[in-house]
């Protein structure tokens, strides 16, 4: 049950963990002309002339961009910190970053410096990709495994919080105004006060203890102040099978997972899945929601109050899917929110291209939009953080998360980068390649991926090895012949 001690415990990893990413992946819309204004203003103190307005762009774009690089180095960090300090010294320490990196912003706009935004943002990035990785191995190695998805799930829940406030904060009634950027773009930062200070008196994660660190009594004293006075002996009996599965094998670098053949449909999964989410076109309504509704007809003053009202749906169905991960399945919920998403880019598609033939279909364009977002958040969005801690052993988990991270804030800076061309090169058309990727990822977790729902990761893994693609040798009149054997549902 989660008692008290446990919700606190998830409350606090998840305001400093993914409520910050969501918070810096929808904030800086609103203040885009303001920052733009004060780039070009900062120039001219300086330099007595105006900025050229094609230089103002490029700086825009590179100070958006740099948080998605820092990002992806913050990812490629997780395996450094955690295996070093483990995962609550590495959540602390991101914490006194973020709060740093605060000050930094809070104080660009007294000093004049458009690079410290630059900085800031570069910050953000890194403190986003570390945090984000941390909060979720470290919720997954203090769970057990009946509630393990809840557990891990409430990460998807606190990114679509942080998403939804960015876009509160955002409004001209709060903080959207041209003297208050500063302070909208680093406000979420004071809750990492919070997170710092309670930090200190909650538990190491108990996997880590035990399977990493080999102290058995640690990890018992752990599980016992998370989740009530037991002796916990099936939970510890699992770790310890684990661990001597590992046989006392380091945790893995990146280049050693990449090579590891029991690995690879893991990693194979994580790749189509994470792909799948970047480009099934959620990115692209929270990064370009104006011109996502701009195009479906809706008037530019209903436009932030429509965004406004998807993350509050994003939320609510995150929070849904609580009371159903652990009944359903990862799996159904994932193949299923796939194939219902594609054919909801498919049904935006047909409306987007006959809006100015009937006046009531842009507004059924918002309703697709917003069974859209429930889908996603009901299915890929609340199994992805799961699914990425359940299918790796805890020796391959840390280079795993660099994986993933890798391939989320590369995959998210392409987005940014190409969809603004698919939406000029292929307007309304371009919905239907976010609903053939969403097909193909959800055709992928029918046929390949098995149910993690009740069972241990050394069972997952088992599960696994079953869809393995094995060679067969066979003689045939003294001729030796390959044969190629891949074992799925069909």
């Amino acid at each position: 049950q989660l008692c008290g001690q446990v919700i606190i415990f998830i409350v606090v990893l998840g305001i400093g963990g993914s409520f910050q990413n969501g918070f810096h992946i929808t904030v800086i819309n609103s203040p885009s002309p303001f920052i733009q204004n004060f780039i070009n203003e900062s120039w001219m103190s300086r330099y007595g002339k105006p900025m050229e307005r094609e230089s103002v762009k490029l700086i825009w774009s590179v100070l958006v961009s740099m948080y998605s690089i820092g990002g992806l180095i913050g990812s490629v960090s997780i395996r450094c910190f955690v295996v070093k300090f483990g995962r609550k010294k590495s959540m602390i320490y991101n914490s006194i970053l973020s709060i740093v990196t605060a000050a930094i912003m809070g104080s660009s706009r007294k000093a004049n410096s458009f690079e410290m935004i630059l900085v800031a943002r570069f910050l953000y990035g890194f403190s986003a990709g570390l945090g984000l990785n941390i909060h979720l191995m470290y919720l997954g190695e203090s769970s057990p495994k009946q509630l393990r998805g809840l557990m891990t799930m409430t990460a998807a829940t606190f990114t679509s919080l942080g998403k939804l406030f960015g876009q509160l904060v955002g409004l001209s009634e709060l903080l959207g105004q041209e003297d208050l950027w500063h302070i909208l773009l680093c406000c979420a930062s004071f809750i990492s006060i919070l997170q710092l200070v309670a930090l200190p008196f909650l538990p190491e994660a108990p996997r880590y203890l035990l399977i990493d660190k080999g102290n058995e009594e640690m990890c018992r004293k752990a599980l016992q102040r998370l989740w009530g006075k037991r002796d916990f002996k099936v939970e510890i009996e699992e770790m310890l099978a684990e661990q001597a599965a590992i046989n006392g094998e380091k945790p893995k670098s990146l280049f050693e997972l990449l090579k590891d053949r029991e690995s690879r449909w893991q990693l194979l999964t994580m790749l189509v899945v994470l792909i799948a989410i970047q480009f099934c076109g959620i990115s692209a309504i929270c990064a370009y929601s104006f011109n996502v509704f701009y195009e479906a007809g809706i008037s530019e003053d209903n436009i932030r109050y429509v965004t406004l009202g998807i993350g509050v749906s994003e939320v609510l169905t995150t929070i849904t899917c609580a009371f159903l991960i652990e009944n359903t399945g990862r799996r159904a919920l994932l193949w299923k929110g796939f194939i219902c998403m594609s054919l909801i880019m498919t049904l935006i598609t047909v409306t987007l291209y006959l809006r100015e033939t009937i006046s009531w279909i842009p507004y059924s364009t918002v309703c697709l939009i917003f069974l859209f977002v429930i889908c996603f958040g009901g299915g890929p969005a609340s199994v992805l953080p799961s699914l990425s801690h359940e299918i790796f052993i805890q020796s391959s988990r840390p280079a795993a998360f660099v994986f993933t991270g890798i391939l989320r804030w590369v995959g998210f800076s392409v987005l940014v980068v190409a969809f603004p061309f698919l939406i000029v090169s292929l307007r309304v058309y371009s919905f239907l390649f976010f609903g053939s990727v969403c097909l193909g990822a959800g055709v992928y977790v029918f046929l390949f991926v098995p149910e993690t729902k009740g069972k241990t990761v050394l069972e997952i893994s088992e599960d696994f090895k079953k869809i393995s693609v094995h060679r067969h040798w066979c003689t045939k009149n003294g001729n030796e012949d390959n044969e190629w054997i891949i074992a799925t549902r069909l």
